[in-house]
């Protein structure tokens, strides 16, 4: 009851200044405004209002909203300490599946070298980054210092007093 004195009200705030507006000939202005405070009417007509009241008003539906609230907590924090942990989802069920007792170690099947465990990795060798033909660069020689008088942007200055 009062969810709909109050949208009938601002339904009729709206139509005034609807009526000031196109008075000021802001017909575009005026229309649209007189649109707006229409729907307010409309949802009350429609039985919207009286549904969202019904609604806001019963606590199990503010339990329902809470037990929402705490599963897209849980949702986000999940993700961040996903996140947190470092890497993708590629990269984890990469490694997972490199952890399983099942699965061959890229190092075990290298060649060990004498004074090297077979446990620990071995890199693989880079080639030498191939060194360029030296060529001469050439860089413009440098000018003496310069030998420009400010003395017309120091009289300038003096004059604004800075």
């Amino acid at each position: 009851m009062i969810a709909e004195t109050v949208c009938s009200a601002v339904s009729a705030a709206g139509l005034g200044i609807a009526a000031i507006t196109a008075y000021r000939k802001r017909f575009l202005s005026a229309t649209r405004i007189f649109a707006y405070s229409l729907v307010p009417v409309g949802l009350v007509l429609t039985g919207v209002v009286g549904w969202v009241a019904d609604i806001a008003f019963k606590p199990s539906v503010w339990l329902g909203f809470g037990m929402l609230a705490v599963a897209w907590l849980l949702f986000i924090t999940t993700r961040a300490v996903e996140r947190r942990s470092g890497g993708t989802r590629k990269e984890r069920k990469a490694a997972a599946r490199a952890a399983e007792p099942d699965a061959v170690a890229p190092a075990a099947s290298a060649p060990s070298l004498p004074g090297r465990t077979g446990a620990q990795p071995q890199t693989a060798a880079r080639p030498a980054p191939q060194a360029k033909a030296a060529e001469p660069r050439t860089v413009p020689p440098r000018t003496a210092a310069p030998t420009e008088d400010f003395t017309d942007i120091e009289e300038i200055l003096k004059k604004h007093g800075i």
